[in-house]
């Protein structure tokens, strides 16, 4: 994903679910293989696969008996080859669809995220046409119904403390190991995190956590001591900036993941004595002396 306006998009719809950017660029490049439109019969669409078990599910009576004889379903998984080509795919949906349009939807998986058209009423869409038509509106539909699969799952605390294993169990199943969906993550999650923010849309700042170090984190440490949270700036995120951080976070209703997120940030930048007017230039400016001697 290298193009500055797919990077800008997938940014700002991580930022509207609250998810560090690069670990949502991570995802979406590992399960789209970094491509998110294929070009069928002169219209760009989504990617998509189709589950020829998810179709003999929803099907009975003489529509499963077709499907069956045009080899379109089967009651066991991956009896039903994808063709290569995208164009190959849709046209293999077209075909389910004539014998019924709402199985043959619900039997997909859709867009850059590959959630399954059968998750439309979990997800809390109107109908399977409502999901369909959300990954088929462009990138940001596709990547917004990725984000909703993965707040339902419950898989951002395993996002924000980078616990891929946990994350691709989550998401891709059981058989993740095989397919090493956690390592490859990891990989290009490393890949994004050191992606420099630039004005018109790149990753924003990285997050910070155990081990990171640098100016960032001694200007973290800075912050934290001036709210209350007192610090030794030095530049190196220990044990007890990683403390004082959770502290920070349970106080203000937020995970106490102890990784300073943007959202993390933003709050902690809103906190600062400085941000709320009044008397509190000197006290802010007070604390940072104090946050600067901490180094001595």
């Amino acid at each position: 994903m290298k193009s500055p306006e797919i990077v800008a998009e997938i940014t700002k719809i991580a930022r509207e679910y609250e998810l560090e950017p690069a670990a949502l660029l991570a995802i979406c490049h590992v399960e789209s293989g970094g491509k998110t439109f294929a070009r069928v019969n002169g219209r760009l669409e989504p990617l998509i696969r189709f589950e020829g078990h998810y179709f003999d599910r929803r099907l009975t009576g003489n529509k499963r008996l077709r499907a069956r004889r045009e080899k379109l379903a089967s009651p066991k998984a991956g009896a039903i080859a994808n063709p290569r080509t995208q164009a190959g795919r849709w046209a293999l949906l077209h075909r389910a669809e004539e014998i019924d349009r709402r199985a043959a939807h619900e039997s997909v998986s859709w867009g850059l995220g590959q959630v399954m058209g059968a998750h439309w009423a979990w997800l809390g869409y109107g109908s399977v046409d409502d999901l369909v038509e959300e990954a088929r509106s462009g990138l940001s539909g596709q990547v917004r119904l990725m984000a909703r699969y993965i707040r339902k799952a419950g898989l951002e605390k395993a996002i924000r403390v980078q616990d891929w294993a946990e994350f691709a169990r989550g998401y891709n199943g059981p058989a993740y190991r095989k397919y090493r969906y956690d390592t490859r993550i990891a990989a290009a999650y490393r890949r994004y995190d050191k992606m420099q923010y630039e004005a018109g849309g790149h990753v924003g700042q990285k997050a910070l956590r155990r081990g990171s170090k640098g100016q960032a984190v001694a200007d973290l440490q800075r912050q934290l001591s001036a709210i209350g949270y007192t610090l030794k700036v030095d530049g190196d995120f220990g044990p007890a900036t990683e403390t004082a951080l959770k502290k920070f976070q349970r106080n203000n209703n937020f995970e106490p993941t102890g990784v300073s997120d943007e959202n993390t940030l933003d709050a902690v930048g809103r906190s600062l004595p400085f941000s709320r007017g009044g008397n509190s230039l000197w006290e802010w400016l007070n604390a940072m002396l104090a946050g600067l001697l901490g180094r001595r």
